[in-house]
């Protein structure tokens, strides 16, 4: 069980990722944003003692379409097979501009990411930050294992330990 932080995050809690190989899909359209979401991720999964590759792509819209190409590649384990990755996590944010771009872009991107994780069952953590400012982007982007990176890798993580324990008891 978790507990929450003092700013609203999971407090981090380390689960064995031994063994296990991660796709990091980041979308570094914000520079500053995305080293601090890598920063937190990276450090979760290595906490944790996983591998991860990472991979960019121009922005949120395109992390879908990322997460779909390695799915089809057979990249992604699911149930069906055994793939070289056993959950992947998503990084990038998408700050409100003065037009609907920004409802277009976070409704699509992640009504599509998470389309292709349900379809798939793939364990996926995402760390798409939907914000107004620049500034909501960095303090939540910001802290390390405190910050969403970090959550989104954990989270992940979770998910696969959580689809191992179905995986045990359906047998």
């Amino acid at each position: 069980m978790s507990r929450r932080d003092d700013m609203g995050g999971i407090e981090p809690v380390t689960i064995d990722g031994t063994g296990h190989r991660f796709l990091i899909i980041e979308a570094p359209y914000y520079d500053d944003v995305a080293a601090a979401l890598i920063e937190g991720a990276l450090a979760e999964f290595d906490a944790a003692g996983a591998t991860y590759d990472r991979v960019e792509v121009p922005g949120a819209l395109e992390i879908p379409q990322a997460l779909g190409a390695a799915v089809a590649a057979g990249l992604m384990t699911t149930p069906a097979a055994k793939g070289k990755y056993s959950g992947a996590v998503a990084l990038g944010c998408v700050i409100r501009g003065e037009t609907s771009h920004y409802d277009i872009v976070c409704n699509n991107a992640n009504h599509w990411m998470m389309d292709v994780a349900m379809r798939g069952a793939i364990p996926l953590g995402n760390a798409i930050l939907t914000v107004d400012t620049h500034d909501q982007a960095m303090v939540r982007a910001s802290g390390g294992r405190k910050g969403k990176g970090a959550d989104a890798a954990r989270a992940c993580l979770r998910l696969v330990a959580l689809a191992r324990q179905f995986d045990e008891a359906g047998t």
